[in-house]
């Protein structure tokens, strides 16, 4: 279950980072040329489209980086639940000797009542450091993916000259021949692969 909301966790990032970095890094198509394309008139845009999440589920990068967060989230879990149930065992026992009368002194139930709550706060701040641990490995590996697709879109287009590769998340009907998401996610993978290989 959490595997499966990182997943879609990631994909809708890095959605939401393609459409924004294409909105903004648009060619400048001219107010003419726009005006044209409204009044109806062919303005000759060459237009393609990527299914960016297609691109993220299938992208062998992406698989990899997802299945070592994974194992090293279930690694912070382990270490987190280990500690959290020592905690409670003492915890537990605490409560157990001072409610027999364990203490010689109420100074003594004192000093071990701190020495947990101590404890406590050590297990809540470990918590929140293995958090703030995954949200950052989480983020670097989709700034990473992110990173890797934009720069190959960047040389793509240079050979193909699209006026603008739009999200295809966003695309309701459009024509499939303007689809490339399949040579984008094999052009990425076959990039990658070589990378492994040297």
């Amino acid at each position: 279950m959490k595997g499966t909301s990182l997943v879609v966790s990631v994909v809708l990032f890095v959605a939401v980072a393609v459409l924004y970095v294409l909105h903004f890094t648009g060619n400048g198509a001219s107010v003419e040329n726009q005006n044209d394309a409204v009044d109806g008139i062919d303005s000759g845009l060459k237009i393609a489209y990527i299914k960016a999440d297609s691109v993220l589920i299938n992208y062998t990068l992406s698989q990899e980086l997802h299945e070592e967060l994974t194992k090293q989230q279930e690694a912070y879990t382990t270490e987190y639940g280990t500690k959290r149930q020592s905690f409670e065992k003492e915890a537990a026992a605490f409560q157990e000797r001072l409610q027999r009368g364990g203490f010689a002194t109420e100074q003594r139930a004192v000093q071990e009542r701190d020495r947990l709550l101590g404890k406590e706060q050590e297990l809540q701040k470990l918590d929140q450091e293995l958090s703030t641990k995954l949200a950052k490995i989480q983020q670097d590996n989709n700034n990473k993916i992110l990173d890797n697709m934009m720069d190959y879109l960047d040389r793509y287009n240079e050979k193909a000259g699209y006026d603008y590769i739009l999200n295809g998340a966003n695309v309701l009907v459009g024509p499939e021949v303007n689809n490339i998401t399949a040579d984008v996610l094999k052009a990425l993978n076959e990039e990658y692969e070589a990378t492994k290989t040297e």
